[in-house]
């Protein structure tokens, strides 16, 4: 379909398919679809399934009332530091569903294994799965047009954060966009139909260039640049994903962040919005008025705002303007709060 292909953790994936400012606008305005199949598909299964995701992750599966339900939770090392970052789906009381990113998946399932041991359960790596994202306001209208009777009861009943599980069709009201939108796991050998389907009634594929940007713009992380082991979620904007009560459910990495609180946390995401002319990228220093500095973590052009936006790690305080060291030369920036864009209206249901 005319992409340019780059390698991507060990894929050949598509950074876009002509134009990387159409495509964000695309699904900004209309709809578009991302083949995300390089992100891994891990299956929970077994009496002892939520004990275990009780212990692994630093969110609480509880939280998630109903089968249905989905959570977005990190999971933690012993420090407290990011080891990665996921969506864990309740299918059933002995099954679970984790989609895990793609750099980091070897070491996750790693780590998984290795906490799994004193657990009833079993990790299914599910290869035989591949993921295309619908995203954009006119996702559903689209997707009627396919005229599947599970695709359009699900789309039209599920609120956001719910998936549900048809024979050979998982879908969920997730995405990593700021738009509305579904992420359709299929089995490898229909993806490609559904993918020539959903081009044919109006979805435009979109690449790894318009992913990014439009992540970007809704504040969303991106794991191995805004957070890694080295960085505790209290420092990356992630505070809401931990859930410290009820106290007697231990989670990996809780005393580290206990101790961390208690000793006060020294710093916080913030976004930029550059207001002098230049391009904000990752890596660039960030100089406050009081002479403390900080460091970008994910800059680029925003084309739904028309300026250059970035997140970044700065010491904690009020601050509200700093400037962003762009080739030795100083830039000024607005300090404010992410999301840069807000969130789509169809969302708000």
């Amino acid at each position: 379909m005319g992409a340019k292909m780059v390698d991507f953790a060990g894929f050949d994936m598509p950074v876009h398919y002509g134009s990387q400012l159409e495509e964000h606008h695309q699904v900004r305005q209309h709809a578009g679809i991302f083949d995300v199949s390089h992100m891994v598909v891990v299956d929970v299964l077994g009496a002892g399934a939520r004990d275990y995701l009780r212990h692994l992750l630093s969110n609480d599966i509880d939280k998630m009332g109903h089968r249905g339900s989905a959570l977005y939770s990190c999971m933690l090392n012993e420090q407290g530091g990011v080891i990665d970052d996921l969506i864990v789906y309740f299918i059933d009381t002995q099954h679970y569903r984790i989609v895990l990113n793609a750099g980091s998946a070897q070491k996750d399932l790693a780590w998984m294994e290795s906490q799994a041991q004193h657990f009833a359960l079993g990790l299914q790596r599910r290869d035989d799965l591949s993921i295309i994202a619908a995203q954009g306001p006119e996702t559903r209208t689209l997707l009627d047009r396919l005229n599947d009777p599970f695709i359009t009861d699900t789309i039209h009943t599920i609120g956001r954060f719910e998936c549900a599980l048809g024979e050979n069709l998982f879908i969920a009201r997730t995405g990593y966009t700021g738009e509305d939108g579904f992420e359709i796991i299929i089995p490898n050998r229909d993806a490609l139909a559904l993918w020539e389907n959903l081009s044919a009634i109006g979805f435009k594929p979109c690449g790894l260039g318009a992913r990014d940007t439009l992540r970007l713009e809704a504040g969303y992380n991106l794991y191995g640049q805004d957070m890694d082991e080295s960085t505790s979620p209290l420092i990356s904007n992630l505070a809401w994903t931990i859930a410290f009560q009820p106290e007697d459910r231990f989670f990996i990495g809780k005393n580290a962040l206990l101790a961390e609180k208690e000793h006060g946390v020294q710093q916080k995401m913030v976004g930029l919005v550059l207001t002098d002319k230049g391009v904000l990228r990752s890596h660039q220093r960030v100089v406050l008025a009081d002479g403390k500095e900080g460091m970008t973590t994910s800059g680029s052009f925003s084309p739904t705002l028309g300026q250059s936006i970035a997140l970044a790690r700065i010491p904690k305080g009020d601050y509200e303007d700093c400037e962003v060291i762009i080739r030795d030369k100083p830039y000024k920036a607005k300090i404010v709060k992410p999301p840069f864009v807000p969130f789509n209206s169809s969302q708000k249901h």
